[in-house]
């Protein structure tokens, strides 16, 4: 059985919430974490959002699964019960779940689909990751399939399955064939979005229910820009 609601609240966009988990189509600037810079996060929006919404006199529980990019929109699941939690991260860690990813580039890949592999070792003092297609010291395997779902006037318009979850895996390999994401200047496209964030959605996501052991499937729109309209 698929479930799928949505729904808005404020600014939130709510693909999906039940008794364990809700997922949120992120948007870009949003950080789902709080970080060093101190803006509020989606957790935070979150656990007041549950707290009103089912007025909840004590603290929130709010666990967070797993992360997007700060430019990055789409798709982010958070558990609203340890139960929840406790195998969602298994789930995620143990790559049971099913994500698609949506990306605009300009220069037209190598080949029209292809699977990727590279070594990606990460720069911790610039929070960047290099691709190199061998191994190297302190590298991590990084595994992706592609494939151009759409040229546009001045674009291309690819989908991306992850086999693997490194840092910034996406970015470093689509830089690494020279086909970096609109927007990302950090992975060598050569301006910035006006808001921005960079032309990568988390578009699609399935998992089987912490709890029920249904099946969801879940689909993100896509942010409204003349870009990914055109998609």
């Amino acid at each position: 059985m698929i479930k799928k609601i949505v729904s808005n609240k404020g600014n939130l966009q709510i693909l999906y919430e039940d008794n364990h988990i809700i997922v949120i189509n992120k948007r870009a600037g949003d950080i789902v974490q709080g970080d060093k810079t101190g803006d509020k996060s989606l957790s935070e929006i979150l656990k007041e959002y549950i707290k009103y919404k089912y007025n909840k006199p004590n603290e929130v529980f709010l666990g967070v699964v797993h992360r997007l990019d700060r430019p990055t929109t789409g798709i982010v699941v958070f558990a609203k019960t340890s139960k929840a939690l406790e195998r969602l991260n298994k789930m995620f860690s143990e790559r049971e779940t099913d994500k698609t990813y949506w990306a605009i580039v300009k220069n037209k890949p190598p080949k029209n689909e292809d699977n990727l592999i590279h070594y990606l070792k990460r720069n911790e003092k610039n929070n960047t990751s290099k691709a190199h297609l061998k191994e190297v010291p302190e590298s991590k395997k990084a595994s992706l399939d592609y494939k151009i779902i759409k040229e546009l006037n001045s674009y291309f318009a690819l989908e991306i399955n992850l086999h693997t979850g490194r840092h910034h895996q996406i970015r470093a390999q689509l830089q690494a064939i020279n086909c970096p994401i609109k927007g990302d200047l950090k992975y060598g496209f050569d301006r910035s979005n006006p808001d921005g964030g960079i032309h990568l959605h988390a578009r699609k996501l399935s998992f089987i229910h912490p709890v029920s052991k249904t099946t969801v499937l879940l689909v993100a729109p896509l942010p409204d820009d003349p870009v990914w309209n055109a998609v």
